[in-house]
């Protein structure tokens, strides 16, 4: 089942008329399940995956998205789409759907940059989803 979510922007003046945008999530049946790993850390285990496919593009003055992924306060923060990760619910957070390549123009890492940023795996996903699900502390 295809889940509508509302997202404030946080964007300019300007455009206060587009002060929300409408992300459609993807089924969340089509997840990869999350791991049954107990203690999931972000230090450990969730800080490398990022570091691999997407801190390059998520860091800096000019984080693509507004989006910087550089430390864990960053990632719970979110960006100009609102928050990637609802805290003890992976299955409506937009970092999850965007990684298992469920949102339809903003799958993570884009395609075309596959080669040098690599798709995170299932079971890589399914560690998310495990730390996303114990509260992504």
């Amino acid at each position: 089942m295809k889940t509508k979510l509302i997202l404030s922007l946080g964007i300019s003046a300007a455009f206060t008329t587009a002060a929300l945008a409408e992300l459609e999530l993807g089924d969340a049946a089509k997840l990869p399940a999350a791991a049954k790993t107990a203690g999931v850390t972000y230090d450990k285990q969730i800080k490398p995956i990022f570091e691999k496919s997407c801190v390059k593009c998520h860091s800096g003055e000019k984080p693509k998205g507004k989006y910087s992924m550089e430390s864990l306060a960053a990632i719970l923060k979110g960006g100009k789409e609102g928050k990637g990760v609802v805290a003890g619910n992976s299955a409506k957070s937009p970092l999850v759907h965007m990684t298992a390549d469920l949102v339809k123009d903003m799958e993570m890492p884009p395609t075309d940059k596959r080669d040098k940023y690599p798709a995170l795996t299932k079971d890589q996903i399914g560690l998310v989803r495990a730390w996303i699900d114990q509260g992504a502390k």
